[in-house]
């Protein structure tokens, strides 16, 4: 009864239109988030460039710059980012750095090679435009929303790194949708990143910006992505054909 039950439902709706659904989204681990920040110290993390993020009061915080302080554990894919942060006044500057191909040996690298996921809820203050807001990929990316909290709310932003899809949820709402050879835009400064594809996999990072910026970070974690296996999708043919 209940196995006909499920088939009649499965077919009415149709059962393609699910599978190819369940085949296109990523799936998450169902193993915990690995934390790389300890809340004590940098342990696992290395940087460069000017200034740097020191622990105070079990929050990694930005000083001086432009630096990048990067995870030391190698080239990173197929995952979310999760970085829980908050800025110390109304509004202040840093980033996330993904894809970087190389590990890091100076800050501009990153800039030019990796993409940074801007943290900036006014950018028009700087006479930067909507490309260069909190959430979108640093002058690349036109967001999809702009729900960035002001200090000293706490923001949580999770980058998912799917193969050459980049996608940023920020504070649940979805900002970035990108694909790599998606077009973008010509650049507009000099200090704008580089056009061209990213790795699928590489390095990560936290901008420090400079010492008018201050951002703060109580959690960097990151859980990697399964995709839907093989045999899953045997079976769910199976039941399609009965």
């Amino acid at each position: 009864m209940f196995r006909s039950t499920f088939r009649n439902a499965f077919r009415k709706i149709g059962l393609g239109v699910v599978v190819l659904a369940m085949f296109a989204l990523p799936v998450l681990a169902e193993d915990g988030w690995k934390q790389l920040f300890n809340g004590k110290d940098l342990t696992g993390w290395k940087h460069v460039g000017p200034g740097g993020i020191t622990v105070e009061d079990g929050l990694m915080k930005t000083h001086g710059g432009m630096g990048l302080t990067y995870w030391g554990g190698g080239k990173v894919g197929d995952c979310v980012i999760r970085v829980v942060f908050k800025m110390r006044d109304h509004n202040d500057n840093s980033g996330v750095y993904i894809r970087i191909p190389l590990e890091p040996r100076e800050a501009w690298m990153p800039v030019h090679y990796g993409y940074e996921v801007q943290i900036d809820n006014q950018p028009e203050d700087s006479k930067e435009d909507e490309y260069h807001v909190t959430g979108a990929l640093y002058s690349l990316s036109k967001p999809l929303a702009r729900p960035g909290k002001p200090g000293p709310e706490w923001n949580t932003m999770e980058i998912t790194l799917d193969g050459p899809r980049t996608i940023v949820f920020l504070n649940g709402v979805k900002v970035t949708d990108y694909k790599e050879g998606q077009p973008v835009p010509e650049q507009k400064f000099d200090f704008e990143p580089l056009r061209g594809p990213r790795p699928l996999k590489g390095w990560f990072g936290l901008q420090n910006h400079s010492d008018n910026d201050i951002v703060m970070f109580k959690e960097v974690a990151m859980k990697p992505l399964v995709k839907k296996s093989a045999a899953m999708k045997m079976d769910a043919e199976k039941i399609e054909k009965k």
